[in-house]
């Protein structure tokens, strides 16, 4: 059985006390920290290396350069899989909203409690690992899928669309003995057991449309 890859806590903060702070605070339950000074310094960095495993990334609002929330929407833009906390000295009402609008997981003004910021980056751990699984899965059964023929593919179009196998052979102008086996056939390339099986995996590859 494959380990489960350590969580790495990502901090982006101008201020390096504060970084050398977070990053002694995780160390002492046992948490890797990777410190960036900035949002620059951090996408480079991240540029540099393939997609992350389980984490969280801890941004800083107010830096040089780029701040932590238009580092949060690039970010959003690009698909980062990882949660992200906003810890700020300069937090307000509108600022939290605009953080949380933009799918932030968390937002946490200075100076916090060490154990609540603890907790929050134990929860965006758990779902960073939620979020990687479902990904993998969601890889996976694209992979499966990419192996139909094209046949195959048209079989299963109707097939998600609660279409009998008699009005598949009639739309697809072949006989039921050989519909019968491309649908004997999809279930072994998708690795399905059931056919309530195989629609979960065709809805989880395009949620809301039951079909390939």
């Amino acid at each position: 059985m494959t380990e489960s890859p350590r969580p790495r806590i990502m901090i982006v903060d101008d201020d390096e006390a504060m970084r050398r702070s977070m990053t002694f605070l995780f160390a002492s339950v046992g948490l890797e920290a990777e410190c960036h000074a900035t949002a620059d310094e951090f996408l480079a960095a991240l540029s540099m290396r393939p997609r992350p495993g389980p984490g969280a990334l801890i941004l800083d609002v107010r830096m040089p350069g780029m701040s932590g929330l238009e580092l949060q929407r690039r970010l959003a833009d690009q698909d980062f899989p990882l949660p992200v906390v906003i810890v700020t000295g300069h937090g307000d009402v509108p600022m939290a909203v605009e953080a949380l609008k933009a799918g932030a997981f968390d937002f946490i003004e200075k100076p916090f409690k060490e154990q609540y910021l603890l907790d929050t980056v134990e929860k965006a751990v758990r779902r960073s690992r939620e979020v990687l699984t479902r990904d993998a899965r969601r890889r996976t059964i694209e992979e499966r899928h990419a192996r139909l023929g094209r046949r195959e593919k048209e079989v299963l179009e109707r097939i998600m669309a609660g279409k009998p196998n008699k009005v598949v052979a009639y739309e697809l102008d072949l006989s039921i003995k050989t519909i019968e086996a491309y649908r004997a056939s999809i279930m072994t390339k998708m690795e399905a057991g059931s056919l309530a099986e195989l629609a979960r995996m065709i809805a989880t590859v395009e949620p809301g449309t039951g079909s390939s």
